[in-house]
Protein backbone atom coordinates (compact mmCIF):
# COMPACT_ATOMS: atom_id res chain seq x y z
CA UNK A 1 0.00 0.00 0.00
CA UNK A 2 0.95 3.67 -0.16
CA UNK A 3 3.50 5.41 2.04
CA UNK A 4 2.22 8.40 4.04
CA UNK A 5 4.97 10.39 5.76
CA UNK A 6 4.07 12.58 8.75
CA UNK A 7 5.98 15.77 9.58
CA UNK A 8 5.12 16.49 13.22
CA UNK A 9 6.25 19.08 15.80
CA UNK A 10 8.49 18.32 18.76
CA UNK A 11 6.90 15.94 21.23
CA UNK A 12 5.00 17.38 24.20
CA UNK A 13 3.91 14.90 26.85
CA UNK A 14 0.15 14.89 27.28
CA UNK A 15 -0.47 16.99 24.16
CA UNK A 16 -3.94 16.41 22.74
CA UNK A 17 -2.80 17.62 19.33
CA UNK A 18 0.00 15.06 19.19
CA UNK A 19 -2.33 12.34 20.42
CA UNK A 20 -4.77 13.07 17.59
CA UNK A 21 -2.03 13.14 14.93
CA UNK A 22 -0.54 9.86 16.11
CA UNK A 23 -3.92 8.14 16.52
CA UNK A 24 -4.74 8.79 12.88
CA UNK A 25 -1.26 7.85 11.68
CA UNK A 26 -1.42 4.63 13.71
CA UNK A 27 -4.89 3.76 12.35
CA UNK A 28 -3.53 4.16 8.82
CA UNK A 29 -0.50 1.99 9.62
CA UNK A 30 -2.78 -0.67 11.10
CA UNK A 31 -4.80 -0.54 7.86
CA UNK A 32 -1.69 -1.42 5.86
CA UNK A 33 -0.23 1.96 4.95
CA UNK A 34 3.40 2.71 5.73
CA UNK A 35 3.52 5.77 8.01
CA UNK A 36 7.05 6.99 8.76
CA UNK A 37 7.05 9.69 11.44
CA UNK A 38 9.46 12.63 11.27
CA UNK A 39 9.70 14.54 14.57
CA UNK A 40 10.90 18.13 14.74
CA UNK A 41 14.30 18.63 16.37
CA UNK A 42 17.00 16.26 17.48
CA UNK A 43 17.00 13.17 19.66
CA UNK A 44 18.29 9.67 20.08
CA UNK A 45 17.34 8.01 16.79
CA UNK A 46 17.60 4.53 18.29
CA UNK A 47 14.99 5.44 20.91
CA UNK A 48 12.67 7.53 18.71
CA UNK A 49 9.96 4.88 18.27
CA UNK A 50 10.12 3.91 21.94
CA UNK A 51 9.78 7.56 22.97
CA UNK A 52 6.60 7.97 20.94
CA UNK A 53 5.23 4.73 22.40
CA UNK A 54 6.09 5.77 25.96
CA UNK A 55 4.43 9.18 25.62
CA UNK A 56 1.40 8.29 23.49
CA UNK A 57 1.04 4.51 23.45
CA UNK A 58 1.50 3.93 19.70
CA UNK A 59 4.38 1.84 18.33
CA UNK A 60 5.31 2.82 14.77
CA UNK A 61 7.59 0.92 12.43
CA UNK A 62 9.60 4.00 11.45
CA UNK A 63 10.21 7.08 13.60
CA UNK A 64 13.02 9.59 13.13
CA UNK A 65 14.03 12.89 14.65
CA UNK A 66 14.60 15.74 12.19
CA UNK A 67 12.93 17.10 9.09
CA UNK A 68 16.06 17.33 6.94
CA UNK A 69 16.00 13.87 5.38
CA UNK A 70 12.39 13.12 4.54
CA UNK A 71 12.36 10.14 2.20
CA UNK A 72 10.15 9.89 -0.92
CA UNK A 73 6.55 8.96 -0.13
CA UNK A 74 3.21 8.89 -1.93
CA UNK A 75 1.74 11.48 0.44
CA UNK A 76 3.46 13.75 2.95
CA UNK A 77 1.33 15.30 5.68
CA UNK A 78 2.14 18.64 7.33
CA UNK A 79 0.73 18.93 10.85
CA UNK A 80 1.76 22.40 12.09
CA UNK A 81 1.96 25.70 10.26
CA UNK A 82 5.74 25.87 9.90
CA UNK A 83 5.89 22.29 8.62
CA UNK A 84 3.69 23.29 5.66
CA UNK A 85 6.59 25.04 3.91
CA UNK A 86 8.78 21.97 4.49
CA UNK A 87 6.20 19.82 2.72
CA UNK A 88 5.64 22.40 -0.01
CA UNK A 89 9.35 22.45 -0.87
CA UNK A 90 10.06 18.71 -0.87
CA UNK A 91 12.43 17.76 -3.72
CA UNK A 92 10.35 14.79 -4.91
CA UNK A 93 6.90 14.46 -6.47
CA UNK A 94 4.13 13.43 -4.10
CA UNK A 95 0.69 14.37 -2.90
CA UNK A 96 0.90 17.01 -0.18
CA UNK A 97 -1.60 17.14 2.67
CA UNK A 98 -2.06 19.40 5.68
CA UNK A 99 -3.78 18.13 8.82
CA UNK A 100 -5.22 21.32 10.35
CA UNK A 101 -6.33 20.99 13.97
CA UNK A 102 -6.59 24.69 14.79
CA UNK A 103 -6.32 28.15 13.30
CA UNK A 104 -2.73 28.36 14.44
CA UNK A 105 -2.25 31.98 13.40
CA UNK A 106 -4.29 32.82 16.51
CA UNK A 107 -1.59 31.30 18.70
CA UNK A 108 0.56 34.37 17.98
CA UNK A 109 0.21 38.14 18.43
CA UNK A 110 -0.67 39.94 15.21
CA UNK A 111 2.63 40.22 13.36
CA UNK A 112 5.14 38.13 11.44
CA UNK A 113 4.28 34.77 13.01
CA UNK A 114 0.52 35.35 12.68
CA UNK A 115 0.82 36.20 8.99
CA UNK A 116 3.29 33.36 8.34
CA UNK A 117 0.85 30.88 9.87
CA UNK A 118 -1.94 32.25 7.68
CA UNK A 119 0.31 31.97 4.63
CA UNK A 120 0.70 28.25 5.30
CA UNK A 121 -2.88 27.74 4.12
CA UNK A 122 -1.97 29.24 0.74
CA UNK A 123 0.81 26.83 -0.20
CA UNK A 124 -1.38 24.54 -2.28
CA UNK A 125 -1.44 21.65 0.19
CA UNK A 126 -4.73 19.75 0.54
CA UNK A 127 -6.14 20.40 4.03
CA UNK A 128 -7.96 17.93 6.23
CA UNK A 129 -9.55 19.84 9.11
CA UNK A 130 -10.86 18.51 12.38
CA UNK A 131 -14.30 20.03 12.79
CA UNK A 132 -16.42 22.15 10.46
CA UNK A 133 -15.39 25.60 11.66
CA UNK A 134 -11.86 25.28 10.28
CA UNK A 135 -13.24 24.10 6.94
CA UNK A 136 -15.51 27.16 6.94
CA UNK A 137 -12.64 29.44 7.96
CA UNK A 138 -10.26 28.29 5.20
CA UNK A 139 -13.00 28.63 2.60
CA UNK A 140 -14.21 32.00 3.86
CA UNK A 141 -10.81 33.66 4.37
CA UNK A 142 -8.69 32.12 1.64
CA UNK A 143 -11.08 30.38 -0.78
CA UNK A 144 -9.22 27.15 0.09
CA UNK A 145 -11.42 24.02 0.02
CA UNK A 146 -10.76 21.33 2.62
CA UNK A 147 -11.79 17.83 3.55
CA UNK A 148 -12.97 17.59 7.15
CA UNK A 149 -13.69 15.05 9.87
CA UNK A 150 -15.98 15.37 12.89
CA UNK A 151 -14.77 15.33 16.48
CA UNK A 152 -15.03 11.80 17.83
CA UNK A 153 -14.45 10.29 21.26
CA UNK A 154 -13.29 6.95 22.56
CA UNK A 155 -16.55 5.63 24.01
CA UNK A 156 -14.61 2.88 25.77
CA UNK A 157 -13.18 5.62 27.99
CA UNK A 158 -15.79 8.38 27.96
CA UNK A 159 -19.26 7.15 28.90
CA UNK A 160 -21.79 7.50 31.74
CA UNK A 161 -21.06 5.73 35.01
CA UNK A 162 -23.62 4.60 37.54
CA UNK A 163 -22.61 7.13 40.19
CA UNK A 164 -24.35 10.10 41.81
CA UNK A 165 -23.39 13.58 40.70
CA UNK A 166 -22.38 16.18 43.26
CA UNK A 167 -22.99 19.92 43.10
CA UNK A 168 -19.66 20.78 41.52
CA UNK A 169 -18.04 22.31 38.44
CA UNK A 170 -14.90 21.07 36.70
CA UNK A 171 -12.77 23.38 34.55
CA UNK A 172 -10.02 22.38 32.12
CA UNK A 173 -7.42 24.86 33.34
CA UNK A 174 -4.40 25.32 31.07
CA UNK A 175 -2.78 28.70 31.78
CA UNK A 176 0.09 27.93 29.39
CA UNK A 177 -2.39 27.99 26.47
CA UNK A 178 -3.77 31.53 26.02
CA UNK A 179 -6.52 30.26 23.69
CA UNK A 180 -8.02 28.31 26.63
CA UNK A 181 -8.77 31.60 28.45
CA UNK A 182 -7.84 30.41 31.92
CA UNK A 183 -8.32 33.83 33.51
CA UNK A 184 -11.92 34.15 32.30
CA UNK A 185 -12.65 30.68 33.64
CA UNK A 186 -11.06 31.37 37.02
CA UNK A 187 -12.93 34.65 37.47
CA UNK A 188 -16.24 33.11 36.34
CA UNK A 189 -15.86 30.33 38.89
CA UNK A 190 -14.99 32.92 41.53
CA UNK A 191 -18.38 34.54 40.91
CA UNK A 192 -20.03 31.11 41.12
CA UNK A 193 -18.27 30.41 44.42
CA UNK A 194 -19.28 33.85 45.74
CA UNK A 195 -22.94 33.14 44.99
CA UNK A 196 -22.95 29.44 45.86
CA UNK A 197 -20.20 28.75 48.44
CA UNK A 198 -21.33 25.13 48.77
CA UNK A 199 -20.43 24.34 45.15
CA UNK A 200 -17.15 22.43 44.76
CA UNK A 201 -14.73 23.74 42.14
CA UNK A 202 -12.28 21.33 40.46
CA UNK A 203 -9.45 22.47 38.21
CA UNK A 204 -7.44 20.00 36.14
CA UNK A 205 -5.29 19.75 33.02
CA UNK A 206 -2.07 21.37 34.26
CA UNK A 207 0.44 20.92 37.09
CA UNK A 208 -0.83 22.38 40.40
CA UNK A 209 2.46 24.26 40.73
CA UNK A 210 1.42 26.43 37.76
CA UNK A 211 -2.02 27.43 39.01
CA UNK A 212 -1.15 31.05 39.90
CA UNK A 213 -3.53 33.39 41.74
CA UNK A 214 -6.82 31.65 42.50
CA UNK A 215 -8.55 33.54 45.26
CA UNK A 216 -11.27 31.12 46.39
CA UNK A 217 -11.56 27.61 47.75
CA UNK A 218 -11.01 24.97 45.07
CA UNK A 219 -9.23 21.69 44.41
CA UNK A 220 -6.57 21.41 41.72
CA UNK A 221 -6.42 17.82 40.49
CA UNK A 222 -3.41 18.28 38.19
CA UNK A 223 -2.82 16.19 35.09
CA UNK A 224 -5.34 13.34 35.06
CA UNK A 225 -5.33 10.01 33.30
CA UNK A 226 -8.08 9.66 30.69
CA UNK A 227 -10.11 7.27 32.83
CA UNK A 228 -9.88 9.71 35.74
CA UNK A 229 -11.19 12.48 33.48
CA UNK A 230 -14.25 10.37 32.73
CA UNK A 231 -14.79 9.74 36.45
CA UNK A 232 -14.58 13.51 37.07
CA UNK A 233 -17.07 14.24 34.29
CA UNK A 234 -19.49 11.74 35.84
CA UNK A 235 -19.07 13.26 39.29
CA UNK A 236 -19.69 16.91 38.41
CA UNK A 237 -22.89 18.80 37.62
CA UNK A 238 -21.42 21.20 35.03
CA UNK A 239 -18.27 21.21 32.92
CA UNK A 240 -16.50 24.41 31.84
CA UNK A 241 -14.19 24.36 28.82
CA UNK A 242 -13.21 27.55 27.01
CA UNK A 243 -11.89 27.82 23.47
CA UNK A 244 -11.22 31.05 21.61
CA UNK A 245 -10.02 29.17 18.51
CA UNK A 246 -11.05 25.72 17.25
CA UNK A 247 -13.02 23.81 19.90
CA UNK A 248 -11.10 21.57 22.22
CA UNK A 249 -11.85 17.85 22.15
CA UNK A 250 -12.75 18.17 25.86
CA UNK A 251 -16.39 19.33 25.45
CA UNK A 252 -17.11 16.32 23.25
CA UNK A 253 -15.60 13.98 25.85
CA UNK A 254 -17.66 15.72 28.55
CA UNK A 255 -20.80 15.22 26.47
CA UNK A 256 -20.03 11.53 25.98
CA UNK A 257 -19.86 11.20 29.78
CA UNK A 258 -23.22 12.94 30.16
CA UNK A 259 -21.82 16.20 31.57
CA UNK A 260 -23.61 19.46 30.61
CA UNK A 261 -21.07 21.90 29.18
CA UNK A 262 -20.67 25.69 29.24
CA UNK A 263 -18.55 27.38 26.55
CA UNK A 264 -18.12 30.70 24.73
CA UNK A 265 -20.64 31.88 22.15
CA UNK A 266 -18.14 32.72 19.44
CA UNK A 267 -18.06 31.86 15.75
CA UNK A 268 -15.37 29.22 16.35
CA UNK A 269 -17.83 27.22 18.47
CA UNK A 270 -20.97 27.62 16.36
CA UNK A 271 -20.13 25.05 13.66
CA UNK A 272 -19.39 21.97 15.78
CA UNK A 273 -21.20 22.42 19.12
CA UNK A 274 -24.75 21.01 19.48
CA UNK A 275 -27.24 23.40 21.13
CA UNK A 276 -29.07 20.71 23.13
CA UNK A 277 -26.02 19.51 25.07
CA UNK A 278 -23.89 22.66 25.41
CA UNK A 279 -24.88 26.15 26.51
CA UNK A 280 -22.86 29.00 25.04
CA UNK A 281 -22.25 32.27 26.90
CA UNK A 282 -21.15 35.74 25.94
CA UNK A 283 -17.38 36.03 26.27
CA UNK A 284 -17.32 37.58 29.74
CA UNK A 285 -16.69 35.99 33.14
CA UNK A 286 -20.03 37.36 34.32
CA UNK A 287 -21.94 35.65 31.50
CA UNK A 288 -20.12 32.37 32.04
CA UNK A 289 -20.93 32.56 35.75
CA UNK A 290 -24.60 33.38 35.09
CA UNK A 291 -24.87 30.38 32.79
CA UNK A 292 -23.22 28.01 35.26
CA UNK A 293 -25.38 29.28 38.13
CA UNK A 294 -28.47 28.88 35.94
CA UNK A 295 -27.65 25.23 35.29
CA UNK A 296 -26.70 24.50 38.90
CA UNK A 297 -30.17 25.70 39.90
CA UNK A 298 -32.02 23.62 37.28
CA UNK A 299 -31.65 19.88 37.76
CA UNK A 300 -34.18 19.07 35.02
CA UNK A 301 -32.27 21.12 32.45
CA UNK A 302 -28.99 19.45 33.42
CA UNK A 303 -30.55 16.00 33.03
CA UNK A 304 -31.97 16.96 29.63
CA UNK A 305 -28.58 18.27 28.46
CA UNK A 306 -26.87 15.16 29.82
CA UNK A 307 -29.08 12.85 27.77
CA UNK A 308 -28.66 15.01 24.68
CA UNK A 309 -24.87 14.96 24.98
CA UNK A 310 -24.70 11.19 25.32
CA UNK A 311 -27.01 10.76 22.33
CA UNK A 312 -25.04 13.21 20.17
CA UNK A 313 -21.70 11.56 20.89
CA UNK A 314 -23.01 8.00 20.56
CA UNK A 315 -23.01 8.65 16.81
CA UNK A 316 -19.43 9.94 16.85
CA UNK A 317 -17.11 7.22 18.14
CA UNK A 318 -13.39 7.64 17.65
CA UNK A 319 -13.46 4.77 15.15
CA UNK A 320 -15.71 6.84 12.87
CA UNK A 321 -13.32 9.79 13.12
CA UNK A 322 -10.44 7.51 12.14
CA UNK A 323 -12.45 6.01 9.27
CA UNK A 324 -13.30 9.51 8.10
CA UNK A 325 -9.64 10.43 8.10
CA UNK A 326 -8.79 7.30 6.09
CA UNK A 327 -11.46 8.27 3.55
CA UNK A 328 -9.94 11.75 3.20
CA UNK A 329 -6.46 10.27 2.73
CA UNK A 330 -7.73 7.83 0.13
CA UNK A 331 -9.37 10.70 -1.76
CA UNK A 332 -6.09 12.66 -1.80
CA UNK A 333 -4.14 9.62 -3.01
CA UNK A 334 -6.69 9.19 -5.81
CA UNK A 335 -6.11 12.77 -6.91
CA UNK A 336 -9.49 14.06 -5.76
CA UNK A 337 -9.87 17.66 -4.61
CA UNK A 338 -12.26 18.84 -1.89
CA UNK A 339 -15.13 21.09 -2.96
CA UNK A 340 -15.52 24.71 -1.89
CA UNK A 341 -18.87 24.63 -0.10
CA UNK A 342 -20.75 26.79 2.40
CA UNK A 343 -20.85 25.18 5.86
CA UNK A 344 -23.89 26.18 7.97
CA UNK A 345 -23.55 26.66 11.75
CA UNK A 346 -24.83 23.88 14.01
CA UNK A 347 -25.53 26.04 17.08
CA UNK A 348 -28.67 28.13 16.52
CA UNK A 349 -29.39 29.76 19.88
CA UNK A 350 -28.53 33.20 21.27
CA UNK A 351 -25.84 33.46 23.93
CA UNK A 352 -26.49 33.60 27.65
CA UNK A 353 -25.68 37.18 28.59
CA UNK A 354 -25.11 38.86 31.95
CA UNK A 355 -25.16 42.46 30.76
CA UNK A 356 -25.05 44.76 33.78
CA UNK A 357 -24.66 41.87 36.21
CA UNK A 358 -21.13 42.91 37.13
CA UNK A 359 -22.39 46.05 38.86
CA UNK A 360 -24.17 43.91 41.46
CA UNK A 361 -20.95 42.15 42.49
CA UNK A 362 -18.77 43.21 45.43
CA UNK A 363 -16.13 45.83 44.66
CA UNK A 364 -13.19 43.45 45.10
CA UNK A 365 -14.62 41.05 42.48
CA UNK A 366 -15.54 43.86 40.07
CA UNK A 367 -11.99 45.15 40.32
CA UNK A 368 -10.55 41.75 39.44
CA UNK A 369 -12.71 41.57 36.33
CA UNK A 370 -11.37 44.81 34.82
CA UNK A 371 -7.70 44.76 35.79
CA UNK A 372 -5.27 43.80 32.99
CA UNK A 373 -3.37 40.54 33.27
CA UNK A 374 -0.14 42.42 33.98
CA UNK A 375 -1.62 44.53 36.79
CA UNK A 376 0.71 43.04 39.42
CA UNK A 377 3.73 43.73 37.22
CA UNK A 378 2.64 47.33 36.68
CA UNK A 379 2.39 47.83 40.44
CA UNK A 380 6.10 47.09 40.95
CA UNK A 381 8.62 49.92 41.44
CA UNK A 382 9.98 51.33 38.18
CA UNK A 383 13.57 50.00 38.67
CA UNK A 384 12.30 46.44 39.16
CA UNK A 385 10.01 46.73 36.12
CA UNK A 386 13.02 47.94 34.14
CA UNK A 387 15.14 44.94 35.14
CA UNK A 388 12.34 42.51 34.28
CA UNK A 389 11.80 44.21 30.93
CA UNK A 390 15.52 44.04 30.13
CA UNK A 391 15.52 40.32 30.96
CA UNK A 392 12.53 39.65 28.71
CA UNK A 393 14.09 41.55 25.79
CA UNK A 394 17.40 39.73 26.24
CA UNK A 395 15.69 36.33 26.28
CA UNK A 396 13.76 37.27 23.13
CA UNK A 397 16.97 38.16 21.30
CA UNK A 398 18.66 34.93 22.41
CA UNK A 399 15.90 32.49 21.56
CA UNK A 400 13.87 34.03 18.73
CA UNK A 401 14.96 34.38 15.11
CA UNK A 402 14.03 38.05 14.91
Amino acid sequence: MSTIAWVIPRLIEGSGGHRTILQHAYALEQAGYQCPIYIEGTGNQAKAAATVERLFGNRFLSVRFGWDEIQPADLVMATIWYSAAIVRDLPFNCYKGYFVQDYEAMFNPMGDAYLSAENSYRYGLTPITIGSWLKHELANRFKVPAFHINFGVDNRIYHPLNIDRELSVCFIYQPDKPRRCSRFGVEALGIVKHNRPEVNIYLYGSPPSEKGDIWYEHEHLGLLKLEDCNALYNRCAVGLCLSSSNPSRIPFEMMAAGLPVVEFWRENNLYDIPPDAVSLSEQTPESLAKNILRLLADNDERERMSRAGVTFMSDRPLQDESEGFKTCVKSILEGQKPKLVVTPPLYDRPPISAEGYGMTLPTNIRKRLVLPANANLNSLPIPIRGILGWGARTARKLFLNH
